[in-house]
């Protein structure tokens, strides 16, 4: 297979400021350990931050700019924090370096009452009419 460029005069380059992410994350399982709303938001918060990771976009305004509703930021932050890839302070996030490996689940299946809770969309739902009195 040829590796020559397809196109020379539209080679990429860095002019100005630029974000980056490490060959390993594709080449290591990274991408293939998130789902669909956590590599949007991951890719959104390495674009997003600076030169340190660090970036302070409000969560309305990242729902809005990934088109995700609420509930999709809150389990791809969740999960971006659980997978060891960012952190959050309640209001600034930071794209941390890689860890040493992904973070692959186990097992998706539902088992205990708290995963229930915490997982099954009935199961939550039920919750939440309960503790409004519906």
């Amino acid at each position: 297979m040829s590796k020559s460029v397809l196109n020379p005069g539209r080679i990429r380059k860095i002019n100005g400021s630029f974000a980056f992410v490490e060959h390993r994350f594709l080449q290591e399982g990274f991408f293939e350990s998130l789902d669909k709303a956590e590599l949007q938001l991951y890719f959104f918060l390495v674009l997003a931050g600076n030169r340190a990771g660090v970036s302070w976009y409000s969560y309305e305004r990242i729902c809005v700019m990934l088109n995700i509703i609420l509930d999709e930021y809150i389990e791809a932050r969740n999960g971006l924090i659980d997978k060891d890839m960012i952190a959050f302070d309640g209001r600034v996030y930071q794209v941390l370096s890689l860890p040493g490996k992904p973070f692959v689940s186990e097992d998706r299946l539902l088992r205990t009452s708290r995963d229930m809770e915490t997982r099954d969309p009935a199961v939550i739902r039920r919750i939440v009419e309960n503790a409004l009195g519906d």
